[in-house]
């Protein structure tokens, strides 16, 4: 599978709040589809359950467990994420969560943009079993 919109682009270029905003749409939409695909439920609880996932803790928690599997060359990424100056934190979340939810999702903007789909893949079965 390559990008959606799969114009030129490259991700070393883009700031790391920039590789957050995407991999946030990215991360979200990999919830959506997994949800929808375990069957058809109300879209109330398909709501609340990706919010329960997709939330600053539980990206958090994700992060923790991707660490030691990522390349050097995502770990950077996840480094430039975390060390970005957000400008604000949302007054339900914990600073330290705010700055790993926005290294993850930086993480998975990069490697939606690098159109590896394949390790993106991967890293969101991992993601996955850790909230299983």
């Amino acid at each position: 599978m390559e990008r959606l919109f799969n114009a030129d682009c490259n991700p070393k270029l883009l700031s790391p709040l920039t590789l957050a905003f995407i991999g946030d749409g990215v991360f979200e939409l990999f919830v959506r589809e997994r949800l929808v695909c375990k069957g058809n439920c109300p879209v109330n609880k398909l709501h609340k359950n990706t919010v329960a996932q997709v939330c600053c803790g539980a990206q958090a928690l994700a992060a923790q467990k991707l660490l030691p599997i990522l390349t050097e060359e995502e770990a950077a990424v996840y480094n430039r994420g975390r060390n970005a100056h957000v400008g604000h934190v949302p007054k339900n979340a914990q600073i330290a969560d705010y700055h790993a939810a926005t290294a993850f999702e930086a993480l998975f903007g990069y490697v939606y943009l690098t159109g590896n789909i394949e390790r993106l893949r991967e890293l969101f079965e991992l993601v996955c079993e850790a909230n299983a």
